[in-house]
Parts: C-alpha cells; structure tokens; sequence
C-alpha cells in the first residue's frame, strides 16, 4: 500500500504535459471536425476515434523520451543537431501552421458568444488580455496548474453527450460494428479531417517543451508514458462525446452545421438549454487551451533555437519569449475582429495546410528519434520503427490528400 502511495504521488508530480497537450489537441477546429462527423454521418465514426489513441500515443510518446533522454527542446535539439537551415524549415512551417491554427482558437471563441448571445468582440479581447496576463505572471507550476483548469471545462462535453440520450445499442452497433460507406467521398475527407486532426505540428514542440521546463528527467519517463497515454485516451472519448451528441440530436433529425457554435446552437431547442450551453462553455475552455497552447508552442521553439531565456520560471526577465507569445495571441485575435471573414472557410484551410507540413514535423521527429548522438540507446527499435513509420505513413498520406482535395475542390 505504501509503495502504490508512493509511486502515486510521483505521478500526480510528473503528470500534466501529456495531459495537457492532449486536451490541446482536442480544440476548437478539432471539435467542429466532431460535431459535422456525427451530424453528417451519426455514430460511424466513433470507431475511428477509439483506433486514433494509437498513434496519438506513439507520436508524442516519441517527442516526451526526447525531452527527458537530452532535456532540450524540440527546435534546439535540431538546431544542435542539423543546423541553422534545416530549423528555418522548421520553425518556418510551424510558425505559419500555428499562427493560422490560433486564428480558429480565436474563431472558436468569437463562434462561442453567439450561443450565449454575446457580442463576440469583447470575449475575443477578454480571452487575448486574460491569455496575456497569465504567461507575464505565471511560474511553469501556475500556466501549467491554469491549463489543467481549462482541461476540465472540455470534460463537460461528456455530460451533453449524456444529455442528448443516445441508444446505447445503436452507438454500438453503428458506432463499432456499423458498416463503413467508404464509397462516399464526403466520408473519406471527414476520415481524413479526424486523422489530420490528431496530430498537429504545435503537438510535438509543445510537449517536449513542456516536459523540459517542468525538470522531467529519465527516471520519470515510466510516468510521464503514462500521462501521455491517460491524454490520448481522454480527448479522444471527448471526441467521441461531441459525435455523439451531435449524431443523437442533429443527425437524427438531418440538421446540418458548419462549426462547433452552430451545433452548440441547434442542440439547445432538441436538449435543452442547459445541454447547449454545457457545450458552449466547452467550447470556449477548448479554444482558450488551444491557443495557449500553440501560442506557447511557437514562443518555445524560437527560444529554445535561439538561445533566448525561454523559461515560464523566467516571467518578464524572457522578454523575447514572452513578447512573441503576447505577439502571436494579438495578431490571431486581431484578425478574427476583421469583419465578414469567412472563419469556417478558414478553419477548413488550416486543415488543408496541415496535410502539406505534417510530413516535415513527422520527419524531423522521427529522424531525431532514430539518431545515436541525439538519444542514444533510447531511440527506436526495429519494431517501434515499424509502427511509427507505418502509421506516419497513413497520418501523412490522407493529411495530404485531404489537402489536395480541400484545395482542389473547396465546396464540396
């Protein structure tokens, strides 16, 4: 009993950067990729959901024994390793993919006040100022104690799940062993969005940035295995959750949405108010994590390549640091105030980007987890190859023709 006390209260420590960047992933873009899957297509894809958990897991998996193996940043360690060209490429494509990714946190934002019937200027400027103000005055213990509370808030999607009363026998029988219509090539893109959406670009810098300040070494890699596991099991049931509702109310009654705030909105007359609102102040806790998160990401990796104080321990001494974070939350909030933007267009677009970069993340991750010099005798086995290589493979192929046809063929 003392033992299992013990090694609880060393994972309670170690616990959080997995935890986090999971719920991360789980944000308003991914989200609104949920509610359209069950809306469109009922239960279907829930068990593509549940097999994502894999590699979820394996991806960050390989970016946290990077962190704890040489205790440096993702951009640093490429840096070091491969020089200044190749972290241009980088840190090029990633600032572009996270720039464009909070615009959506931010359109998540604006979508969310229209559920409470709110003017969407003030909760966009008041979500920007409250994220600003808790990276100037955060420890790595506070922004990251804050971005667990935001975690919770995503938990409520599971209760409108349960709200929306869905037969159980059908969520299982469509859900698991329902039959595939692969034929249909509205059904292969949003297969394609779920799977484009489990690993994003910011993802891997992130977490290993995350695990470096928080001062995880290798002994707790065991643990913080575990939290990145206890991560990729959570999001995904929540994306399950928003599938759910969304199939039981909307689908069923062959209601249409466009984003996560339309199907917040729809449900209300079929749940209830208290359901849609549930899911409305989901939504805002996804958006707000989600750009801290990738605003945190972004500040991280040009710290770490750089040489820059790049330490939340370090407050306003990180004046780079904390200048580009406040600069990427400014600029993305900004951008969502213009009027008339197509937000929904958007997000859709920062999908289609997605597909086109996710190959040079995947590539410099799995490059740097193969490397002798880098990792040592902790990089990957013939078999962890395999895996990774092969669900890589699938990750980067359907990202890129989910691009190629967004582009190709925007309306459809």
């Amino acid at each position: 009993m003392l033992a299992l006390r013990s090694r609880l209260v060393r994972f309670l420590a170690v616990v959080g950067p997995g935890l986090v960047v999971a719920f991360a992933d789980t944000e308003a873009g991914s989200i609104t990729t949920a509610a359209t899957s069950g809306a469109q297509f009922g239960y279907k894809l829930i068990l593509l959901q549940l097999l994502l958990i894999v590699p979820l897991f394996v991806v960050q998996e390989m970016t946290v024994r990077l962190g704890v193996v040489t205790g440096k940043g993702h951009a640093r360690l490429i840096r070091e390793h491969y020089g200044l060209g190749w972290t241009w490429v980088s840190l090029g494509t990633m600032l572009v993919t996270n720039v464009a990714a909070l615009v959506t946190e931010f359109a998540g934002i604006a979508g969310a006040a229209l559920i409470f019937g709110l003017d969407p200027v003030p909760l966009v400027v008041g979500a920007a100022l409250l994220l600003v103000v808790v990276i100037l005055t955060a420890s790595y213990k506070r922004a990251e104690t804050f971005a667990l509370g935001l975690c919770l808030l995503e938990l409520l999607f599971i209760p409108a799940a349960f709200a929306a009363h869905p037969p159980t026998h059908q969520v299982v029988a469509q859900g698991l062993f329902g039959n595939q219509p692969l034929h249909d090539g509205v059904y292969l893109l949003l297969i394609a969005s779920n799977i484009g959406a489990v690993i994003m670009p910011w993802m891997i810098f992130y977490q290993q940035s995350a695990t470096v300040d928080k001062g995880l070494t290798l002994g707790d890699l065991p643990f913080a295995r575990l939290d990145t596991a206890l991560g990729a099991v959570v999001t995904q049931a929540i994306m399950c959750a928003v599938i759910i509702t969304t199939a039981a109310t909307l689908h069923a009654r062959h209601i249409p949405v466009v984003d996560a705030a339309q199907a917040a909105i729809a449900l209300e007359p079929l749940v209830g108010h208290l359901a849609g609102v549930t899911f409305g102040v989901a939504l805002i806790g996804a958006s707000l994590l989600g750009a801290f998160v990738v605003s945190l990401a972004t500040a991280w990796a040009f710290g770490e390549a750089f040489g820059w104080r790049c330490s939340l321990n370090d407050g306003l001494r990180a004046k780079r640091f904390t200048g580009l974070y406040a600069a990427c939350v400014a600029l993305a909030a900004g951008i969502v105030l213009i009027p008339h933007l197509p937000l929904v267009q958007i997000t859709v677009n920062v999908e289609a980007f997605n597909g086109f970069v996710l190959p040079v993340v995947l590539g410099f991750l799995l490059v740097l987890v193969n490397d002798p010099r880098v990792i040592g005798e902790r990089r990957n086995r013939a078999l962890g190859n395999a895996i990774a290589f092969s669900l890589s493979g699938v990750i980067v192929a359907l990202g890129v023709w989910m691009a190629i046809t967004t582009i190709l063929h925007p309306g459809s």
